[in-house]
């Protein structure tokens, strides 16, 4: 009998195959343009988003010797992954400071909603904040795509 969690596992399996298409034609920047159309067509947008985990820059305050009040400062002018954000856009072919994986990843265009400063994110690094909605179901299949694609 098959478990409730490897249930979930193989219906994501199978939409991520679905969105891939044809097997001999999954380069990984291939794959990359069909996840960028079918996010383009299918996610609602505006949507609330935050971190997965810690961002790149955060890991030394995190899971390091960092002074946490110095992260505190440094969270007024840069993304955390504490934070809320609406998505207003995904894009491609741009990078930015706070990507974990420039040159790779789909670009999340965000407004922090305390402050409304905008950031460009990595889209793999951030997860919807509505639990079990459309938009949860398709950042979290790009996500595990793109994490274990690379």
């Amino acid at each position: 009998m098959r478990g409730p969690r490897l249930a979930q596992t193989d219906k994501q399996e199978q939409r991520i195959a679905t969105i891939l298409g044809n097997a001999s034609e999954r380069s990984f920047d291939r794959c990359v343009e069909r996840f960028y159309q079918h996010l383009r067509a299918s996610l609602q947008l505006p949507c609330e988003v935050t971190g997965i985990e810690d961002f790149d820059w955060e890991e030394f305050y995190v899971v390091g010797p960092g002074n946490p009040a110095e992260h505190q400062k440094l969270r007024r002018t840069r993304p955390s992954y504490k934070d809320r954000f609406e998505l207003l856009e995904i894009e491609k072919d741009l990078d930015s400071e706070w990507m974990m994986f420039p040159h790779e990843d789909l670009v999340a265009h965000v407004r922090r909603k305390f402050d409304r400063k905008e950031f460009r994110l990595g889209l793999s690094e951030i997860k919807a904040v509505r639990k079990g909605s459309l938009n949860d179901r398709l950042l979290d299949d790009y996500a595990v795509w793109f994490v274990n694609s690379r």
